[in-house]
């Protein structure tokens, strides 16, 4: 499965520095390890896509101590 999602400004840079590897989530996606996620960066301030993204693969997922329909997953980039 294949998902496109929002991800802010700030967090984006350091999805790409591989510093960042993990998203919580609301899980309206159900989204299940091996998934595709395309990270899509989001300008806040300017409301609007800014054109970069990033194709992540999830290696984990749990919604252990999340709020209710929320889920953790750890990612690589491919």
């Amino acid at each position: 499965m294949l998902h496109n999602l929002k991800i802010n400004k700030v967090f984006f840079t350091p999805v790409l520095e591989q510093i960042k590897t993990f998203e919580i989530r609301k899980n309206d996606r159900d989204f299940h390890k091996g998934d595709n996620v395309i990270l899509n960066e989001w300008d806040d301030k300017n409301q609007q896509y800014t054109g970069r993204n990033v194709k992540v693969e999830i290696l984990y997922i749990t919604d252990y101590e999340q709020k209710d329909n929320y889920v953790v997953f750890s990612f690589k980039m491919i």
